[in-house]
Formats: structure tokens, C-alpha cells, sequence
């Protein structure tokens, strides 16, 4: 992934003047929240990272760490200890400084659930802490023992166990550094419609209309490549048929998570350029261990056994997705098993013998909750759900099919009993296995469905802790045999997502992880 160079039209470089126009994006829905370190979702991120900037980022178009708001990061002897020398000169939106203080207080109001301005008592969680760095102060299994400030300009984070990765995972873009005076004064109105969210980044907040759009402005201060556009409009467009035909339009002027069967007709379109970003997802089906028929090992194994999950990509996802037995993206393979099989295998008469087995010869009923947005690795969620219920209908469980808006199924699929089937996927935050088996087998990633394996924690901190590549595939094979067997987060699709943009769009550098900043593009031509 370090390598991996994007070579569409839109990379050309950019020779419009500075900071003038209106860029347009459609984004695929609303944010859940504009709180740095207060989301799990893609959609968020995306306008998130033109809000705020990270310690660590990305290379553009890669997975490759390059300094942030941090200009260099350290490990002590075992990875134990990190230090970061922070950039020097920086200034929040409102004027207030970057430095030391603001960090440490980022950090720790998300990962100390006793700190003074962590909101928690209005409803904030910093789940994603729990998701990718083990959990909170005081739990046995948090990453993170300490935060301290060295001097102004210098943050030191102390670790409970090594972690190699840590650098990686504080880069994703879920960590954006806010401005601390901000959340002081807006309290449980920071981040939301009634109140802003102030950053570091290459854009400046506007407004936000519920339900409709973002509206930001170029920060004409901004530390790093200045924005080529004076606003920055990000609107929610759900219906992925909508953003197609709002791209032809030219009422908006790019948008990503396009329908999978929409490649030929942009390509046709003389007016707009298809982009392919790098597959590095996984979508799939989640199965509850609450459930007194799930929970029987033999029922999860007919699930997996009735789903004809390569005709449901080849019918989804033509020539844009790929089907196999693993949880993370085919570039990461090398951390694969050579003990799993390429793919579950598809056998509706054995799934039904298994059902009987179990004590189910009649089968029984559940539901299959899909979610209301088109994320990159389920475009059109509720055909691809129809699609499966058909398929364990086969085998003789009924399937009722559920959605809910976005936010509160995020939410509630977390509250017990939580759901029990459902439909969610993960797009990398960073090139490491570890962030796609922390986020769901971790021990904060599976309360959704009450399945926590201690040996798959072990594993992961062996993985996190390794110095060398052949320590790292040792314990991520392993990993990948026992999610393999357990059966209870069932691999759908690895699609490569379809982006598109108007022809006079250029310097946009789609990233494989999801989302990039903006501040590159510019409008050459744009009528």
C-alpha cells in the first residue's frame, strides 16, 4: 500500500488561482458527529478531516505515515513509550494555540472517563478509544497507561504493553486535535448542528444544516497546502442513484461511494471521470452470540454455509468486489492462514442438515438489520439484504429484514441484546491488520454481539508487540484460523469503491483509506 501510486486524470496538477470557487461534494449522508474521537463512521471522518488535522498522517494516496500536527515520533527501547515533537507556530480556528496542552487534552478526554470536559454524562462515549486502543484509564486491557506533557512543544504517551502500531493507529482520522477552548465554552454543544467544531485543518466551519449539508470556508492560515477553493460545501446525499444523477447535473461536482453497476455510464458521460479507489475493506454480516439459535455453533456454521456470497458480489458488485474467508483486504493476504479455505464454502442442502442438528429441522425466525446509507463496502444495502434473507430462507430461517437511521443504528447495535444478524463493514484507518481484527475482536470491538475471545486478545497483543514481520504473520494467522472457525462476523465482500467527479475537478487524490483531505482540489474550467 505504500507504493500504491492512483494514476486517473484528476491527479493532474492544479493551476487554478488560490482559494476561489465553490467545491461541491455528495457525501453518502449526514455525520453522526463533527467531535473528534467521538465517531466510529466513514461519513464523519470525511468531513471531520477537513476540519482537523492528526499527529500523524498520510501519505496522499497511501497508507504511508508522514508528519501531522507531530513533525517526528519516537519509541523508547520495547515500544513502550512514545514521544512526539509537535509542529511549532500552529493555531486552532479561533486563534488559540496548538501545543502540548491541547494535545494531552485531546487524549486524555477521550481515553479518562473521569475527565472534567469528557461530556460523558451528555452522552458522549469515545467508543472508537475502546475499538482500536484496547480501552480506558483504569481497564486491564487499555493501551494507553499515561499522557504527559514534556514541554510545550513535546507529548510523550506511555503504554501499558509495546505496541509498534501505536504511531498508526493515533494517525487515523478519527483523532482530529480540537480546539480546547471550543469545547469549553460549547460544552455538549461542541460538534453538533447547534454549535461548531473548531481545528487545525485546511477548512474552517461554517455551518451545518441537519440533514442537508456542511459548509466550510479555506483557512487561509492553514499550516500545510493551502486550500484552492474559498468554500468547501459537503452535502448528504443517501441514494447513491441521486449522486449519480446530481454528478451529471453538475450540481454537485464529485462524490464517492457511486453504485457498483454506475461504471459504464460515468464512463460514457464525456463529463465526468470514474475513479477506482485501492480496495481496502471488508463488508460483512454479524451474528450474535445472545441469540439462543446463534449462539449454537452448528446454526452459525449453516448461516455461512447458506449465503451464496459469490453470487451476491457478482451481482452487486460487477468487476468491483471480490469474495473470500478473510477478514482483512486482499493487500494485507500476507497475514492470511494458509490452513483457511479460500472462501466458505456454498452448500444450502449441508446447512440444512446442520440446522437439523442443531435442534432446528423447521428452522426458525430472526432479524437482519441493514443499514439505511451506502458505505463502500455495501452500496445498495437493502437489495444485497433482500438477497441474503432469500438465501437463509432457502435453509429455512426466516429472515425480517430492519433499518433504522444511521446514528441510532450505530447506536444500537452496541445495547443489549443488540441485533441479531446485521449488516456493517470497516474501512482500513491505517496499513495494519491489527486495525481491522482490533475494531471487531478487540476487547471493546465485540460488545455488539457478546462474543469476547480472550486468545484472540492475546494474539492481537502479540501482533502489536511484534519487532519483526515474521513475529507479526505468526500471530495474524492465527488470528485469522480462529475468526475463521468461530463464524460469528461472516466475510461478505472486499469491493474496490467507485468514486466519480465533473472533468474539470483536478488534484483530487482519492486514499485507499477512506477519506483525504481537500485542500488540493481545484475547479480548472468550472462553469
Amino acid at each position: 500500500m505504500k507504493k500504491l501510486l492512483l494514476t486517473a486524470a484528476l491527479l493532474a496538477t492544479p493551476t487554478a488561482a488560490a482559494q476561489s470557487g465553490t467545491l461541491v461534494y455528495g457525501g453518502n449522508g449526514e455525520p453522526i458527529s463533527l467531535e473528534s474521537g467521538n465517531i466510529t463512521d466513514g461519513i464523519s471522518i470525511n468531513v471531520q478531516r477537513q476540519i482537523y488535522d492528526t499527529l500523524i498522517d498520510f501519505k496522499d494516496g497511501t497508507t504511508e505515515l508522514v508528519p501531522g500536527l507531530a513533525t517526528s515520533w519516537k519509541p523508547n527501547a520495547n515500544a513502550t513509550s512514545w514521544t512526539f515533537t509537535l509542529r511549532k507556530g500552529v493555531k486552532f480556528h479561533d486563534g488559540t494555540p496548538f501545543n502540548a496542552d491541547a494535545v494531552v487534552f485531546n487524549l486524555t478526554r477521550w481515553w479518562d472517563k473521569n475527565h472534567p470536559y469528557g461530556l460523558r454524562k451528555d452522552g458522549r462515549t469515545f467508543e472508537i478509544v475502546g475499538d482500536l486502543l484496547g480501552g480506558y484509564k483504569g481497564d486491564a486491557t487499555s493501551v494507553i497507561k499515561n499522557v504527559v506533557k514534556v514541554n510545550d512543544s513535546t507529548v510523550r504517551v506511555d503504554l501499558n504493553k509495546p505496541s509498534s502500531v501505536f504511531p498508526d493507529a493515533i494517525a487515523s482520522g478519527y483523532f482530529g486535535i480540537a480546539s480546547p477552548t471550543a469545547i469549553k465554552s460549547q460544552g455538549a454543544r461542541y460538534g453538533t448542528p447547534a454549535g461548531k467544531a473548531v481545528g487545525t485543518g485546511p477548512f474552517v466551519f461554517q455551518s451545518w444544516r441537519s440533514g442537508d449539508r456542511v459548509t466550510l470556508t479555506a483557512n487561509k492560515s492553514y499550516w500545510g497546502t493551502k486550500p484552492k477553493v474559498a468554500t468547501l460545501i459537503i452535502r448528504a446525499i443517501k441514494d447513491p442513484s441521486q449522486r449519480l444523477n446530481e454528478l451529471k447535473a453538475g450540481t454537485i461536482d464529485f462524490a464517492s461511494d457511486m453504485a457498483p453497476d454506475s461504471l459504464r455510464s460515468i464512463q460514457n458521460d464525456k463529463n465526468l471521470v470514474a475513479v477506482k479507489r485501492p480496495s481496502f475493506n471488508v463488508g460483512f454480516v454479524s451474528l450474535n452470540n445472545r441469540n439462543k439459535y446463534l449462539k449454537n455453533a452448528k446454526v452459525r456454521q449453516a448461516v455461512s454455509m447458506a449465503l451464496n456470497k459469490k453470487a451476491i458480489v457478482d451481482a452487486f458488485w460487477p468487476g468491483l468486489g471480490t469474495s473470500n474467508a478473510s477478514f482483512v483486504p486482499p493487500v494485507l493476504s500476507r497475514y492470511n492462514s494458509s490452513k483457511v479455505p479460500a472462501d466458505y464454502k456454498f452448500d444450502p442442502a449441508a446447512a440444512k442438515k446442520l440446522l437439523a442438528e442443531a435442534g432446528y429441522p423447521n428452522g426458525f425466525a430472526m432479524d437482519l438489520w441493514y443499514m439505511p446509507v451506502s458505505r463502500p463496502y455495501f452500496p445498495s444495502p437493502k437489495p444485497i439484504a433482500e438477497a441474503m434473507a432469500a438465501d437463509l430462507a432457502a435453509i429455512g430461517i426466516k429472515v425480517n429484514l430492519k433499518t433504522e437511521d444511521w446514528a441510532k443504528y450505530l447506536e444500537d447495535r452496541n445495547k443489549a441484546p443488540g441485533f441479531d444478524m446485521y449488516m456493517i463493514g470497516w474501512t482500513g484507518d491505517y496499513g495494519h491488520p491489527d486495525n481491522f481484527y482490533s475494531a471487531y475482536y478487540g476487547p471493546n470491538g465485540s460488545s455488539d454481539i457478546g462474543y469476547n475471545s480472550v486468545q484472540i486478545q492475546s494474539l492481537l497483543e502479540k501482533g502489536r508487540a511484534a519487532k519483526t514481520e515474521a513475529e507479526r504473520k505468526a500471530a495474524y494467522s492465527q488470528i485469522h484460523e480462529l475468526t475463521y472457525k468461530a463464524m460469528y462476523r461472516i466475510p461478505i465482500v472486499h469491493s474496490q469503491p467507485l468514486a466519480a467527479a465533473r472533468s474539470y475537478v483536478k488534484g483530487w487524490v482519492p486514499s485507499p483509506l477512506g477519506s483525504e483531505p481537500f485542500n488540493t482540489i481545484s475547479l480548472v474550467g468550472k462553469k
